[in-house]
Formats: C-alpha cells, structure tokens, sequence
C-alpha cells in the first residue's frame, strides 16, 4: 500500500495519515484542536505535537474552546508546568485568545465549520502532486484566511500554520496522487 512519504517515518504520523490528514473535518472542537495543536507545532515538529496529544486532550479541557476561553493567571501557571505539553507561555496564552476569538466567529457564523469552509465554498481543494517537493508551505488561500484570522485578533496564525491547519482538516487534501488515501479521500485515482 503506497503512502504520502512523511508518513511512513513513524508509527504515530502512519496512523495520523492513515486516519485523519486530509479527511474533512466538520465538527467545531476538532477545528478548535487543531488550530491549538497547529500554533503549538510553531518552530517545532508535527511528531512531537503528535505524540504530546493525549496529554494536550486533558490539558485542555477535551478542547472545548467556551472552556478554554475562561482559562485565567492561575489556569497559565498550571500549564507552564505541566510537561505533558508545549510549555511555552506566548503560545499558552495565544490559545486561550484563540479560544475567545474562535467563540465569536461561532457566533457571527452558526458555527467556526461555515466560516472556515466557506473560503472554499464548501469543498476541498484537491491537489494532484506527484511529489512531496510539490507541496507548498503556504498558498493565496493560506495567506487570504490567515489574514482574517489576525484580524479578527487570533494570534500564532501564520500563513505557514493556517495551510498545516486547512491539510489537516481536509480543507486541503495534499496527499500525493499516488498515495491510497488520496483515492479513498477523492474517490479518483491516480492517473
């Protein structure tokens, strides 16, 4: 069975690949975790996001942004010390901020899914790369909704970490052509 070659590096990535990159993603807490998860990754490998995400679950709450939101001083402190996750307090901070941005964009959309989808009507993007040099880190779509993210006052949403956020949640799928979830995704193959 032919993979994305990234994914075959470890047994974590095989299984992320295998179950969740690229599958679209509609439910508003796993949107939420990803944009965490994906901030947290700034400056530091996807594997080792992956591999603290169990702990990132209890860390915060199941990811549940009205819970998040709320984080306080106290709530930072525990963090910074909790080594289960990322303990960086810009990025810390950035998620409880995110939290209460993501709640207002759920409230002037019906949901974060429709205005995140909405950048691209409704349906994926679907790539046809050949080779994983092919695979930019960043797009005019990328750029266009990490600029109105940062305006809406979200923080660590560079274009680099929106287009890793728009690939993990199916917005995107940039498996490669070859790549047996880019058909089961796609329902085309190959050629």
């Amino acid at each position: 069975m032919k993979r994305c070659e990234w994914a075959t590096k470890d047994e974590i990535y095989l299984q992320y690949h295998d179950e969740e990159w690229g599958t679209p993603v509609h439910d508003d807490n796993k949107q939420f975790e990803f944009l965490v998860l994906e901030s947290a990754q700034a400056g530091l490998s996807w594997l080792t996001i992956l591999k603290k995400r169990k702990n990132y679950r209890r860390a915060y709450d199941g990811f549940d942004p009205a819970t998040v939101s709320r984080y306080d001083g106290k709530k930072v402190e525990r963090l910074l010390t909790d080594k289960g996750i990322i303990r960086n307090r810009r990025k810390i901070e950035s998620s409880i901020n995110n939290a209460k941005r993501f709640l207002e964009v759920q409230n002037e959309y019906g949901s974060f899914d429709a205005y995140i989808w909405g950048f691209v009507g409704g349906r994926p993007v679907i790539n046809r790369w050949t080779d994983p040099t092919e695979i930019p880190a960043t797009t005019p779509l990328s750029d266009r909704i990490s600029n109105d993210l940062k305006k809406r006052g979200f923080t660590f949403v560079g274009s680099t970490i929106v287009y890793a956020h728009l690939q993990a949640v199916g917005i995107v799928n940039d498996h490669l052509l070859s790549c047996f979830r880019y058909r089961e995704l796609t329902g085309l193959s190959e050629a």
